[in-house]
C-alpha cells in the first residue's frame, strides 16, 4: 500500500505518464486514463503494450519477440528451406519506442496548443507492421505473398554475403543497376554473363545461384578490406559484416566520435553509442551514464516527494520499494 501511495503522488507530480503493464493493470491500481484526467485533463499518458488497449487478444502478454512474429516479419527473414529465423533480438521492443516518442511530443504539443492532454494508445505489433508496408501492398494490388528469400532482393541481384579468406569474416555485395552490374563483371571475371540480356534486373535474378558462385570464388581467397576497396572503387556497392565488437575501431565512427564514454555508477567507464541526430543550432551530448535498477529511488523519494528519510527506510525494509 504504501508503493502504491508513492506511485499516485508522482503520477500527480508528473507532466507525463507512461506505462507498459498488460492492459487492464493500471485501472486496478486506480491509475488508468478515465480516472487520472477527471481531476488532471491536461495530463499526458501512453500505454504500450504487445496488442493494443482493445480487441479480443489485448490481454495477451508477451515482448518483442512475439510483437516482430505478429508482425509477420520473422515468417519473412531467413531462408525458405529453414525454419524462420527471425531479426536479431526483441526487433519490436527496439522500435517501439520510437514511435512513442514521436506521439508524446506530439500530444505535448497539442497541449501547449489546446490545453488538453491526452491518452496514446501504442500497440508493439502495429509498429512493425509499418516495417512490411511494402510487401503488404504488394499483396493487396499483385496477390503476391512475401516469403523469406534469405538474402535475395527483388530489387538487386546478385545481392548477398560471401565469405573471405581473413578468418570469419564476410563481404556484403549488393548490384541495383546496369551500370554497377558491368563494374562488378569486371571486377570478378564474370565472363559467361557478359550478354547484354543480364543488363536486365530480372535476368540476373533467375542467374541468381550461378552468378553469386563465381563471386563467392573469387572472395574466397582475399582479404575483406582488398574485397571492399576493390568494389567500392569500380562503383559497386560492398561493405565488410562487423561484428559488434568491430564498430568500436570502425575509422567512421571514431572520426565522428559516436561512441561517448560514461561513468557507470556499476560498471565504471563504460561506452554508450551516441546521438544519431546532429543539430547544426545545437550542442546536444550524452551526459550521464543510464541508472542501475533503483538508483534514485532515494533521491525521488526525498527531493520530489519530500518523504523524510526514516520513511524511506522504513518503506524499504517493509519491501514497498522493489
Amino acid at each position: 500500500e504504501q508503493g502504491h501511495e508513492y506511485a499516485r503522488q508522482l503520477i500527480e507530480w508528473a507532466d507525463v505518464v507512461v506505462e507498459s503493464f498488460t492492459p487492464g493493470t493500471m485501472k486496478r491500481f486506480g491509475f488508468d486514463y478515465a480516472t487520472l484526467s477527471k481531476e488532471r485533463p491536461e495530463l499526458i499518458m501512453l500505454s504500450t503494450c504487445l496488442r493494443g488497449q482493445t480487441g479480443p487478444e489485448s490481454s495477451y502478454p508477451g515482448f518483442g519477440l512475439q510483437g516482430a512474429c505478429l508482425s509477420g516479419l520473422h515468417r519473412i527473414t531467413g531462408w525458405p528451406d529453414r525454419q524462420p529465423s527471425g531479426t536479431w533480438g526483441a526487433y519490436t521492443d527496439f522500435i517501439n519506442p520510437r514511435f512513442g516518442s514521436g506521439a508524446l511530443a506530439a500530444a505535448i504539443r497539442y497541449r501547449d496548443l489546446t490545453g488538453r492532454g491526452q491518452y496514446i494508445d501504442l500497440a508493439q505489433t502495429e509498429a512493425g507492421i509499418h516495417f512490411a508496408a511494402p510487401l503488404l501492398l504488394d499483396y493487396l494490388e499483385n496477390g503476391r505473398i512475401a516469403e523469406a528469400v534469405g538474402h535475395g532482393s527483388m530489387y538487386a541481384a546478385p545481392n548477398g554475403v560471401f565469405r573471405v579468406g581473413d578468418g570469419e569474416r564476410y563481404v556484403a555485395i549488393a548490384t541495383e543497376t546496369a551500370e554497377q552490374w558491368h563494374a562488378l563483371r569486371t571486377a570478378t571475371g564474370l565472363e559467361n554473363w557478359s550478354g547484354s540480356e543480364y543488363d536486365d534486373l530480372s535476368a540476373r535474378i533467375a542467374a541468381k545461384a550461378e552468378i553469386e558462385a563465381v563471386i563467392a570464388e573469387w572472395c574466397a581467397p582475399q582479404t575483406a578490406e582488398a574485397v571492399v576497396e576493390r568494389l567500392t572503387a569500380a562503383g559497386v556497392p560492398a561493405s565488410l559484416v562487423e561484428w559488434p565488437s568491430d564498430l568500436y575501431e570502425d575509422p567512421q565512427l571514431t572520426h565522428r566520435d559516436f561512441f561517448v564514454t560514461l561513468d557507470h555508477s556499476v560498471m565504471g567507464p563504460t561506452p554508450y553509442d551516441g546521438l544519431v541526430t546532429r543539430f547544426s543550432g545545437g550542442t546536444a551530448r550524452l551526459r550521464r551514464a543510464a541508472p542501475a535498477i533503483g538508483e534514485h529511488t532515494h533521491y525521488v523519494l526525498s527531493e520530489i516527494l519530500s518523504v523524510p528519510d526514516e520513511e524511506i527506510t522504513e518503506a524499504l525494509v517493509a519491501g514497498a520499494l522493489q
